[in-house]
């Protein structure tokens, strides 16, 4: 599990004395890197009763082509650029942001894979 409390060292390095431990409510956990492939997805329990759907896998996007309004499903290739992470292009990780070569044309990914366990984007028009 990761950890994201405040800081145990101070601007100058020294130790700063914890008042308290760590609390539930400060974990994190590690990025779902979705990737293209099979749809394979995760569910997440979180605080309040709550769920997160973790995508781990997915083939298709949800592309809306905003000249026209029309969203159809086109099958993801490659992913072209990311920039989140140089690394993510050669891994072919998909992030909100990212842009993907599909069927359709590129397409920037507007949603959070990680978060909602769905593939939404828009087509990007090239110039």
């Amino acid at each position: 599990m990761r950890w994201q409390g405040a800081s145990r060292r101070k601007m100058s390095g020294g130790k700063i004395i914890a008042a308290r431990s760590k609390r539930k409510f400060e974990i994190g956990r590690d990025f779902s890197e979705t990737r293209i492939g099979p749809s394979k997805r995760k569910n997440i329990a979180t605080r309040g009763g709550n769920r997160k759907v973790r995508l781990l896998n997915e083939e298709y996007v949800n592309v809306t082509d905003q000249s026209t309004g029309e969203t159809k499903r086109a099958k993801a290739i490659n992913v072209v650029d990311n920039k989140a992470n140089g690394h993510y292009v050669r891994r072919n990780i998909m992030t909100k942001g990212s842009v993907v070569e599909t069927d359709l044309g590129l397409v920037k990914i507007t949603s959070r894979p990680g978060q909602a366990g769905v593939l939404n984007g828009i087509l990007v028009k090239e110039e």
